[in-house]
């Protein structure tokens, strides 16, 4: 009993620093994706009140 679920807390484990990457990039990626979408934005804003 203690063999499994010392291998399933491994594999958890294991799996759970592949997501924390995955969460890093995406995190990184939606700040990007931010920036572009304000930027389009203000030139929308931009565009209309000119």
């Amino acid at each position: 009993m203690k063999t499994i679920l010392l291998i399933l807390v491994t594999v958890g484990l294991m799996s759970g620093c592949a997501t924390w990457g995955g969460v890093k990039k995406d995190a990184k990626d939606g700040a990007e994706w931010t920036k572009e979408k304000i930027n389009h934005g203000a030139e929308y804003v931009k565009e209309k009140t000119e």
